[in-house]
């Protein structure tokens, strides 16, 4: 007997191992995957201006890689004596604006200097719902606790959503013709949008996602369904986190688990293994460091960590 639907995964065409460098945009499950990354040492950068959660938000962010962009004072603005700009997360805030001017422009040279060098871009999208400013038409990335009278509410339709697609990829594929572009849907629930509200949202993003890649088969694209994976073969509230919108640990190991398997070799997981090893121990704590014990584990670590980093030069266990 089965209990679940188990969904399919694809075999991703080009894989991950410990030559890749891998960015990671998007919505905090974007984030929930790269964390991974970086914990078995993989290349790894993630949302160099902060969580973003809807494609046009991503979308700005590749322009401004593209173009060199700088801000200036005209790119951010002081509320609550917080300086903040409309075009990054809220961890990008500081207290004075030369600082988040200086924060954000180094955050685009690098992201364009990492993107170049990608060899796989993720791209996770969490929802449809977008806030344009009254005064000017413009679509943010956060509102940052501005007054919501300030700003318009409404769902992106299909076609501009398609359209954002397109144009995500192409930037992408300009800047690096190489690169391959891994999209998923983000399976956080925003019920802040309201229950249909946020299945609205949804159904636009996989829609005109799923149209996009029907229509060019021919680039350099992946669909990963860590939206499906939760939401029809888990499916159950016991993988949620308690505020009952956020998948929980256990269902970020498991997506995790699926990812690993598209995307990497069983060679990679071997080495993977290895830096797991040492990770654990290095996160153990002794009873008695000066133990004759302890001293031969640690011997055993060193020698450990001195394989990996002849091999991995670019590895970090401090």
């Amino acid at each position: 007997m089965k209990f679940s639907t188990v969904v399919p995964v694809d075999e991703a065409l080009v894989k991950i191992d410990y030559n890749s460098k891998i960015v990671s945009l998007g919505s905090c499950f974007a984030v929930n995957m790269a964390q991974k990354f970086k914990r078995f040492q993989f290349k790894t950068e993630t949302n160099p201006v902060g969580i973003l959660f809807h494609p046009l938000a991503i979308q700005r962010l590749l322009e401004y890689a593209i173009t060199n962009y700088e801000f200036s004072s005209k790119d951010v603005f002081l509320y609550n004596e917080i300086w903040s700009c409309f075009d990054a997360h809220s961890d990008m805030n500081e207290l004075e604006e030369d600082a988040i001017i200086e924060s954000l422009n180094n955050a685009v040279i690098e992201f364009s200097k990492s993107l170049r060098e990608a060899s796989h871009v993720f791209l996770t999208f969490g929802t449809a719902w977008v806030y344009e400013r009254k005064e000017d038409s413009r679509v943010v990335a956060n509102c940052h606790k501005v007054a919501q009278d300030v700003f318009e509410k409404r769902l992106l339709s299909y076609d501009e959503i398609l359209q954002s697609y397109q144009e995500i990829t192409r930037l992408i594929h300009e800047l690096n013709p190489n690169a391959q572009i891994v999209f998923t849907v983000s399976p956080v629930r925003h019920i802040k949008d309201g229950f249909v509200g946020n299945q609205r949202s949804k159904a636009n993003l996989i829609g005109a996602l799923h149209q996009f890649l029907d229509e060019n088969l021919d680039v350099k694209c992946f669909y990963f369904p860590a939206f499906e994976l939760v939401m029809d073969e888990l499916r159950d509230y016991r993988f949620y986190d308690q505020d009952m919108l956020h998948p929980n640990q256990l269902a970020i190991d498991y997506i995790w688990e699926r990812l690993l398997k598209s995307f990497v070799s069983s060679e990679t997981m071997m080495i993977m293994k290895k830096v797991e090893e040492v990770t654990k121990a290095m996160e153990h704590r002794p009873f008695n460091p000066t133990s004759e014990q302890h001293l031969k584990f640690m011997d055993s670590l060193i020698d450990k960590i001195d394989y990996l980093l002849d091999r991995y030069p670019f590895m970090s266990f401090r």
